[in-house]
């Protein structure tokens, strides 16, 4: 068989279930699985950028004695490619709070028989599918995500928040001052001040966070597993890195945002695109009007 493989990589302590079960899922020696086998945490990091998978297992007994600090560091270590943790039934609690700390899904030991593996493969196979779809719905400009690769994406991570109670929370920008650039700078520093846009943004965010550009001048980025509390920080961080980086743009006009925020718990009926319209709207608002801070403002609140 010379057509392209699915590449696993597992990460798993013996007798090796998980690799038993994958293995009967794709048998033969002409077998569509590229299975790549390791025991350790560390080595599964650093197997990754070699493997180059398409789907990550790992063991949470390999965790101990932090298995969410484990899967953090492998999702951290590869946010775009789906991540599916298995655990003892001891461990399920482990398991299941997994899924806020990146994971899409999981499996129990002594459960993961070619029915479950087939369904949870067909869950990171979608996941891929929906990331490559999103990449296509990317903004020119700035090589953040379009409206639509914004929705699609998001919603996925919405279906992921209800699954595990997750929460988000929703940042819409407004460059205020737009007309009056484009009035004084013409297209190609309004293009610029768009890039720089999208730049600051992207710095006051993680990268597992969704950003996207909405508009000539407006930008959403969705914080994924972020508490209701941290929707100020949120804004504040913007404010005071726009303060900031006005001082670099002298004599040329300083950018004027407006900002509003958004919170979204696993109890909320909204889809995504409902919130999305809740949240858009709020820049309409008087009060959604960025007041400018002074460099000095933005360094103190820098060091909070």
């Amino acid at each position: 068989m010379t057509g392209k493989k699915f590449r696993v990589l597992l990460a798993e302590t013996a007798p090796g279930e998980a690799a038993e079960s994958l293995r009967s899922l794709y048998p033969g020696p002409g077998s569509a699985l590229e299975l790549s086998v390791v025991s350790t945490l560390p080595t599964l990091v650093a197997t990754i950028e070699l493997a180059a998978p398409e789907t990550i297992f790992f063991d949470l007994s390999l965790g101990k004695p932090d298995p969410l600090e484990a899967v953090r560091r492998v999702h951290r270590a590869a946010p775009g490619i789906p991540l599916i943790v298995f655990a003892d039934v001891a461990d399920k609690s482990y398991a299941v709070r997994s899924i806020s700390e990146g994971a899409i899904d999981y499996l129990l030991k002594g459960f993961m028989d070619i029915r479950t593996m087939e369904r949870v493969l067909c869950t990171a196979l979608a996941h891929n599918k929906l990331e490559g779809l999103a990449d296509l719905l990317r903004d020119q400009l700035t090589g953040l995500y379009s409206r639509d690769g914004l929705t699609t994406l998001a919603t996925q991570s919405m279906e992921t928040a209800l699954r595990s109670g997750g929460t988000l929370v929703l940042l819409c920008t407004l460059i205020e001052n737009y007309s009056s650039l484009q009035e004084e700078l013409g297209s190609v520093g309004c293009e610029h001040a768009v890039r720089e846009t999208g730049e600051l943004l992207a710095g006051c965010f993680r990268r597992s966070d969704i950003l996207a550009r909405l508009g000539d001048a407006q930008f959403a980025a969705l914080a994924l597993d972020a508490a209701e509390p941290c929707a100020p920080v949120l804004r504040q961080r913007v404010e005071s890195r726009l303060a900031i980086h006005n001082q670099s743009r002298k004599p040329w006009e300083p950018l004027a945002f407006r900002l509003s925020v958004g919170y979204w718990g696993a109890n909320d009926t909204r889809s995504f695109s409902e919130f999305l319209d809740a949240v858009e709207s709020e820049l309409r608002q008087p009060h959604a009007v960025l007041s400018q801070a002074t460099a000095h403002q933005a360094s103190a609140m820098e060091r909070r």
